[in-house]
């Protein structure tokens, strides 16, 4: 495959508004290792293999396991995730999906029995973020494997 476009360079703005909500993102006080979780699974959804590289590398970097990482993809029917990890696993594939039952009363009252309405927030914005890199990525190719962790903390 060979990448389209080099989008954060070609336009800086777009690139720096992105970052923005991504700063946003990491500075919200959400647990870190859970927003790479949901970030890996919405990068997933999305067929995104920058992300999913980069997302995967920095979980294995932040101690994440390899069972808990292989068994993302069918989080369902795997015992590794906490009951507050579940809420946010549906709550991504329900925002991710959002033609797929627009994120349903049901699916809502799980998440909000974990997070409070400004955690909620915020734990939408994350999604909202890595949606919008994902869509990137996809559009202009960006190609995995290069990726080291850490390497776009911003």
């Amino acid at each position: 495959m060979k990448s389209r476009i080099n989008w954060h360079e070609l336009v800086p703005d777009a690139y720096r508004a992105q970052a923005t909500l991504e700063r946003y993102v990491r500075s919200s006080g959400l647990d870190p290792r859970l927003v790479e979780l949901v970030k890996l699974r919405a990068s997933q959804i999305n067929q995104c293999a920058f992300c999913i590289d980069m997302h995967w590398k920095d979980l294995r970097a932040a101690g994440e396991t390899e069972q808990r990482l292989y068994g993302l993809s069918a989080w369902r029917e795997s015992p590794y995730y906490s009951d507050l990890e579940r809420a946010a696993l549906e709550w991504t594939e329900s925002l991710t999906l959002l033609t797929d039952g627009f994120v349903p009363d049901d699916v809502y009252d799980r998440v909000h029995a974990h997070f409070g309405e400004e955690e909620l927030v915020k734990l939408t914005m994350a999604i909202v973020t890595i949606n919008g890199w994902n869509r990137l990525s996809v559009a202009f190719r960006t190609l995995a494997g290069q990726y080291q962790p850490g390497q776009y903390r911003t």
